[in-house]
């Protein structure tokens, strides 16, 4: 049985970053699952994603299904016949589900009687007749909480579709799927490279989509040359990029054609405490922040273009123009809650309710500083710097920035005790 490559390609509209390595792996465990109840024997099933694409390539899929022989046992002879010999309403009923009269059925011999047998030799389904159907279903199961629908058509899916590219080796699989009539048609890049263009064979994919389109579809390459690149990047100016996991899946979700470039920020925004700025930068901005060695926050930031482009500076002035007014605002909102001490935030925590059956966010510290308080009784430490802590450990909840910027909880709480130490310090001084 003769065997070929074959892709499938659904290109869409920017596909949700947070999705899209889920999208793509059950894509491929729907269909491989597709394949393997159709009986259809296959190689490696590979996913490929972009944010603008999801496609899969079968390596050595067979062109059809193979040929079976089919047995289906009727009724025992004692039941399929009457006392005249005449085939029983059972019987015939049997015989028509099997497309042959009671006449042409043979008979199963068996040392617990005897019974009407069919017994057919069944040629095997074409994978051109099997595929687009396959695909259908499996978009059909993709996990989208949420479908949408463009145009006039009542067509549902995660985003609007554009091409459907169906490839057996050299040839395309003619079908329908979410509206689009299937094609050899790919897009590229929206900015560099082809625009669109044909792929001759599906074996072609994805090395002509770089080549052509400027798209590296292999998800994990990208994330990889992302993750590369910006190591590399904060090597050179002496610093270690915060790359977590989650955001880089999440840039690498949002371009095709990652080029990672450095900027920076003005060093005055270092006296705000840096999980504010970090909480900016990756939260709002997908920027990766860049500590020296010690872990101190340098002010510097690495973030991803989706193009190559002439002028990298101008790219590089306008993600730092982006970030400048964001950190200017934790700025001010630090500035602004410095000015009082954590203990003018207590009577408002009396207006926040933490729980129903537990009162408000004050009798919560409450019940902490007398915690507090017993537990450094039995261990020995300082009740009095205990209940203390206890009586202002949930004072930053009422502070501007713990408002905006939540990462800051605890942190600003320090800081702003740590302020208020120094100041008392200098005045004795």
């Amino acid at each position: 049985m003769s065997e070929k490559t074959f892709l499938v390609e659904i290109g869409t509209e920017e596909l949700p970053p947070k999705a899209l390595r889920s999208l793509a792996e059950s894509f491929a465990a729907n269909f491989t699952a597709e394949l393997d109840n159709a009986g259809l024997a296959h190689g490696k099933v590979e996913w490929f994603a972009a944010p603008r694409r999801l496609a899969l390539k079968v390596a050595n899929l067979a062109e059809s299904q193979p040929d079976r022989e089919v047995e289906k046992r009727g009724p025992a002879i004692a039941q399929a016949f009457d006392a005249e010999g005449k085939p029983s309403k059972a019987a015939e009923g049997w015989a028509r589900g099997c497309g042959i009269t009671v006449d042409q059925a043979e008979r199963l011999k068996t040392d617990k009687g005897e019974w009407l047998l069919y017994r057919a030799h069944v040629k095997g389904e074409s994978t051109e007749a099997l595929v687009p159907n396959m695909v259908a279903t499996s978009l059909a199961k993709l996990p989208i909480p949420k479908l949408m629908r463009w145009g006039a058509s009542d067509v549902h899916f995660v985003r609007p579709v554009h091409t459907v590219t169906l490839l057996l080796g050299d040839n395309v699989i003619p079908a329908t799927i979410l509206g689009i009539q299937s094609d050899r048609v790919i897009r590229g890049h929206r900015f560099m490279g082809e625009p669109e263009f044909t792929i001759d064979t599906a074996d072609q994919y994805p090395q002509i989509l770089l080549e052509r389109g400027k798209v590296i579809a292999d998800y994990e390459a990208r994330k990889a040359k992302i993750k590369a690149d910006a190591e590399e990047a904060a090597r050179k100016i002496g610093g270690n990029a915060d790359l977590s996991e989650s955001l880089l899946e999440e840039v690498a979700s949002l371009v095709e054609w990652p080029v990672v470039l450095t900027a920076k920020f003005e060093e005055k925004f270092l006296a705000v405490p840096a999980e504010a700025l970090v909480y900016t930068m990756k939260g709002d901005q997908k920027y990766f922040p860049v500590y020296d060695n010690a872990g101190k926050l340098l002010p510097n930031f690495i973030f991803v273009a989706n193009i190559e482009s002439t002028d990298p500076q101008q790219i590089i002035s306008g993600n730092e123009k982006v970030v400048r007014p964001r950190l200017a605002d934790a700025e001010f909102f630090f500035n602004t809650d410095r000015k009082k001490r954590l203990e003018d935030h207590l009577p408002r925590l009396q207006t926040v309710l933490f729980q129903q059956q537990l009162g408000t966010l004050r009798d919560k510290t409450d019940r902490i500083q007398a915690l507090a308080g017993w537990i450094a009784g039995q261990i020995g430490a300082d009740v009095n710097h205990a209940t203390r802590a206890g009586l202002l450990s949930k004072c930053d909840l009422m502070t501007n920035m713990v408002f905006e910027f939540t990462d800051t909880q605890g942190v600003m709480g320090c800081t702003t005790r740590a302020m208020m130490a120094k100041r008392k310090m200098l005045l004795w001084h």
